[in-house]
């Protein structure tokens, strides 16, 4: 098994700076380690550096790709004569909400997907709710005016504010009831093969992300809970593995997952 991280924009044989400390420990814990060019992907000129061994499995760690760049990623690494561990039909899996949402409706905010070119306004009216929670197939508006609207006629002005500072619009529209939360209370797991971890080993996990191991054919994604007031917890958000944040994690904890799960066994 072998971690494969995004190379530095100028200097191919250098990581990504976001992913320095990462690679860096994942190596110190014997964690083979390589990188690849992401701006290179669609010219077939992305080598890997190392190469990977003949048949071996990478775990990719880097930015959110797109799907066709995730297939191009796979494609690098045949030809490289390994392989990607999470394919991209698994990627997809947890990484675009209306693929898990109906594995956990009873579990996280009600939620409904539509065209951006759909009469959204119409489409929220619809639904008679007070407020509505806004993001495309991936993530939200974190900027600007945010991703909660409190009417169904401020729907076009965010969605135009996503295409602006996103600059797209991926997969399509996901409109989710807004539940009385209590920010901060968000926590995020990992999960891999069926096992969860905790930001901290000591830490209990709630049945709720035990349930979700089970339900979500996928072998490394992260879920992230949150509390309610009315002290019932809920799943906010669930993530592809390669792809999600450290959040509330250091990296030593996270490093420490893969030597505790002795990563040459990793089927």
């Amino acid at each position: 098994m072998r971690f494969i991280f995004p190379s530095d924009y100028f200097k191919p044989k250098r990581v990504d700076s976001a992913y320095a400390e990462q690679f860096a420990l994942l190596g110190d814990r014997g964690c083979a380690n390589s990188l690849i060019s992401l701006e290179n992907l669609s010219l077939d000129s992305s080598t890997i550096y190392p190469e990977p061994n003949p048949g071996e499995q990478l775990i990719y760690r880097g930015w959110m790709l797109a799907p066709d760049d995730y297939s191009l990623l796979v494609n690098a690494v045949k030809n490289a004569g390994a392989e990607m561990w999470i394919d991209r039909d698994e990627y997809l899996r947890t990484h675009y909400l209306p693929n898990w949402y109906p594995l956990l409706h009873d579990l996280t905010p009600e939620t409904y997907f539509f065209d951006v070119d759909d009469r959204l306004e119409a489409k929220l009216t619809e639904l008679g709710w007070s407020q509505f929670f806004i993001k495309d197939y991936v993530k939200s508006l974190k900027t600007s005016t945010g991703s909660i609207i409190n009417s169904p006629s401020a729907i076009n002005s965010l969605v135009g504010e996503m295409q602006k500072f996103r600059g797209t619009i991926e997969g399509g529209i996901c409109v989710r009831k807004v539940e009385d939360f209590i920010t901060e209370t968000e926590r995020r797991y990992f999960v891999i093969n069926g096992r969860v971890f905790a930001a901290s080993p000591d830490l209990e996990i709630p049945a709720i992300v035990t349930e979700c191991s089970r339900r979500i054919d996928s072998k490394f994604f992260s879920v992230d809970t949150i509390d309610r007031r009315d002290g019932v917890t809920r799943i906010v958000e669930i993530g592809d593995g390669q792809v999600s944040g450290l959040v509330g994690w250091t990296v030593d904890r996270f490093a420490d997952l893969w030597t505790e799960l002795t990563i040459d066994n990793i089927k």
